[in-house]
């Protein structure tokens, strides 16, 4: 059993509304190396505590973004989160160095079919081409950015396809609750769903 302690940073304005984010939240495992964390509910006014959050990452070393995408980012409590807490000298820059080594990657969800997100596609760019701000974000902050684990085409979504996507979730937590992660094994996906496959 490894040391590995996950931080999920939940953010989705319409909780209340969306299928998917909850059967996903209700799947993550009951465990104390799990800590979720939701954004929205606990700043509304998204006054964010900068020092609890920087304790609650020093006490982690996987850091999950889980949230919708919208309009090919991030709701803008993520962004509040990164532009607050993620402060130079602490984070980032000669002197910033308490992220370092940590993973991060994102738990996404799109209304869009997986075949949108190509080339050829609706959306003309891949997940992983349109994540590529978080991906500099985690470089910036010295840690290992893992391809995003994505739920697509919640739109056209039935109760069972919820519920599977849930319990793949939580297959997907335990997995890296009990396993080393090595940043090479995930150089050259494009989706952390691929590693449930292997």
């Amino acid at each position: 059993m490894t040391q590995n302690k996950i931080l999920i940073l939940f953010a989705h304005p319409l909780f209340e509304k969306s299928h998917a984010h909850k059967a996903l939240v209700k799947n993550i495992p009951d465990t104390d190396d799990i800590t979720f964390h939701d954004l929205y509910e606990l700043y509304p006014e998204f006054n964010i505590d900068i020092q609890k959050e920087q304790e609650l990452l020093n006490n982690h070393n996987i850091i999950i973004w889980q949230h919708p995408m919208y309009w090919y980012s991030c709701p803008p409590m993520i962004k509040q989160w990164i532009d607050l807490v993620l402060e130079y000298k602490w984070a980032y820059g000669s002197e910033g160095n308490q992220l370092e080594g940590k993973f991060i990657f994102q738990a996404i969800t799109t209304g869009g079919r997986k075949d949108n997100y190509c080339e050829t596609g609706r959306d003309r760019f891949t997940i992983y081409e349109l994540l590529e701000p978080f991906n500099q974000t985690a470089q910036v902050c010295k840690m290992h950015y893992l391809p995003p684990y994505v739920v697509h085409g919640t739109f056209g979504m039935n109760d069972d396809d919820y519920k599977q996507a849930g319990k793949d979730y939580g297959v997907l937590l335990n997995r890296l609750l009990e396993e080393p992660l090595e940043q090479q094994k995930f150089k050259d996906m494009q989706y952390l769903n691929y590693w449930l496959d292997n």
